[in-house]
């Protein structure tokens, strides 16, 4: 009975192996057609693979041949070996080798990675839950400063924080710095980039840990709240391509998606003309009377502008452009109209009216009656300015 478990065993060891050998040759496991200058990650990637997989097709035959070789028997009596000097050397040295050749590669692109070109064009990534915003620098060259929070001091020995970083200033930009006023605003998690540019991505994140990730790009890099990190790359070929967060941020993890496109630099700047600076963005905005200015407050502190926007840019949700009194559709199909008591339900059980093609993201809100009064008139006066 031992004898035939033996059997057994070896012979599911072995199985296990081919199959897994199988499952890998046919399977559509293959990285998607690259579009940068990082080829060497992919022969990084595969020169692991390749190891790995050698390492695993030994081990796993010859654990199958032991057990077949050396099964049990009754009369048999084991040889007693508690080292084998000669044995261990060459396991150690093999081992040695095989972690060499696979860790040398990475530090090779590493050391290119992380040394990025002086003729590289920067482009900042903002990321926030759930969406992607970019922001280009203007005529001078330069990216102004930015800051989430500043400074106001009261008195001698009382200090507040005021938020820097609103729906009317996304970015977080500053006031005092001129550098910043043509700076290029992407509010929306459309990017744009030229062929064949050295390109630095700046990485911010407002919140929570992500990951901007391009599959065909190859580079990624975590976005760290309170930190600048950053990658570089240079795009090979055009075409559209889709925007990950690669880090887990959350319920609406899944859907913080974007779209990359590559153009030529014609098309690119063609593009680009049409965003607006930040010296127009703020030319652009009207005065508000302080309920309403209190309920784009509370918007903001509760995050409501990472899936709604103002402008009619698709986002995690549906936008707000134009909400009041506006005829709707929902999942079901049935039509509403987005009065007072429609809005209110939808901050409070947003789960209960699904606007048709939006999922169950949103979690619900408590707010008191005048925080609620204060947001309901934002939402009545802004989404429906001209």
């Amino acid at each position: 009975m031992r004898k035939l478990l033996d059997h057994h065993v070896a012979l599911l060891l072995g199985l296990v192996v081919i199959g897994s050998v199988i499952f890998n040759v046919w399977s559509p496991w293959q990285f998607t057609e690259i579009a940068s200058n990082w080829k060497f990650i992919d022969f990084t990637v595969m020169v692991t693979w390749w190891i790995c997989g050698v390492a695993f097709v030994i081990l796993g035959l010859f654990m199958a041949w032991a057990i077949w070789r050396y099964k049990y028997h009754e009369s048999g009596e084991s040889h007693y070996e508690p080292e084998h000097p000669v044995l261990e050397s060459w396991l150690t040295i093999i081992t040695a080798i095989g972690v060499v050749i696979m860790l040398a590669p990475g530090l090779i692109v590493w050391d290119d990675y992380i040394q990025v070109p002086s003729d590289a064009m920067e482009i900042e990534v903002l990321g926030e839950q759930w969406t992607w915003k970019f922001r280009f620098p203007g005529e001078d060259g330069i990216l102004g400063t930015t800051a989430v929070k500043k400074n106001v001091v009261r008195g001698l020995e009382e200090t507040t924080y005021e938020a820097n970083m609103t729906s009317l200033n996304p970015f977080g930009m500053r006031d005092d710095d001129p550098y910043g006023e043509d700076d290029i605003l992407v509010a929306s998690n459309i990017l744009h980039v030229p062929l064949g540019r050295n390109i630095k991505m700046v990485l911010r994140s407002k919140d929570v840990l992500h990951d901007f990730w391009v599959p065909e790009i190859r580079a990624k890099m975590d976005m760290v709240p309170g930190m600048i990190t950053y990658f570089w790359f240079r795009p090979t070929r055009t075409g559209e391509f889709e925007i990950l967060c690669a880090e887990l941020c959350g319920r609406g993890h899944h859907i913080m998606r974007g779209t990359m496109y590559i153009d030529t630099q014609e098309d690119f700047e063609a593009w680009l003309d049409t965003q607006v600076t930040w010296a127009e963005m703020k030319a652009g905005q009207k005065p508000e009377s302080p309920i309403v200015a209190k309920g784009r407050q509370i918007a903001d502190q509760n995050g409501c502008f990472a899936c709604h926007s103002l402008d009619g840019t698709e986002v995690v949700g549906p936008t707000w452009q134009g909400l009041w009194n506006r005829e709707i559709t929902l999942s079901d199909g049935s039509v509403v109209v987005a009065d007072e008591a429609y809005i209110i339900e939808s901050i409070v059980d947003p789960a209960v009216k699904l606007v048709e093609g939006y999922g169950s993201v949103m979690t619900p809100y408590s707010f008191t009656d005048d925080e609620m009064a204060a947001l309901l008139s934002f939402l009545q006066e802004a989404t429906n300015a001209p």
